[in-house]
């Protein structure tokens, strides 16, 4: 961004953006979004989208990065909760909401449309879903800890990797390929399932 909005109009302006930014790309795709569209849809000059964005890609990184953010923020209000609640907590009533967070921010869109979720995917630098995967596994290995429940293992290195990697995995290829399983039931069930057999007691799988 150019410029950071300090006031609150500024701010509702940057919101505007984004979201024409994200309707755009859901309906006409990443060939029909242009600065001028933008603009126009948006209901502002070139002039005023150009004080913040100096082009259409500084808008796109800027609206992905908020987004995953957002993402990041409700897991760790989660995680947080779940250490205030240590001896009410229902392990896997907090692994179907953590899992739920992931499904609805990073694959079927919530505030960002589906379309805007998947260019995400399909333009991100490794470094970056590899650095977003890393602090992800490290935040819940911290939460476990302490947790210390007794339906969960003790947390490796190697099952954090694992479990991470296995459910966000399953979620950006669900976002890349439109699977039609992204957002329902049975997709949230199967991951539920495949997280909590990796993180729970053998006896408790």
């Amino acid at each position: 961004m150019r410029k950071l909005p300090t006031q609150e109009r500024a701010q509702r302006t940057i919101e505007t953006i984004f979201e024409t930014t994200a309707q755009i790309l859901e309906s006409e795709g990443p060939a029909g979004l242009t600065t001028n569209k933008v603009a126009e849809k948006a209901g502002f000059s070139i002039g005023t989208l150009y004080q913040y964005f100096p082009s259409k890609e500084a808008i796109l990184t800027a609206l992905i990065a908020r987004e995953r953010r957002r993402v990041m923020d409700e897991l760790d209000a989660l995680m947080e909760n779940a250490e205030n609640q240590v001896g009410q907590l229902d392990p896997k009533t907090f692994l179907r909401q953590f899992i739920r967070i992931n499904i609805e921010g990073l694959g079927s869109g919530r505030s960002a449309k589906r379309a805007m979720v998947r260019f995400a995917w399909q333009h991100d630098h490794h470094e970056d879903i590899t650095q977003a995967l890393r602090e992800t596994a490290e935040r819940i290995a911290i939460s476990m800890q302490r947790i210390h429940h007794p339906k969960l293992r003790p947390p490796t290195p190697a099952m954090m990797f694992v479990v991470t990697r296995a459910v966000i995995g399953a979620i950006r290829s669900a976002s890349l390929e439109k699977s039609p399983l992204l957002g329902s039931v049975e997709f949230e069930d199967e991951l539920v399932r495949l997280a909590w057999g990796m993180l729970s007691e053998q006896d408790d799988a």
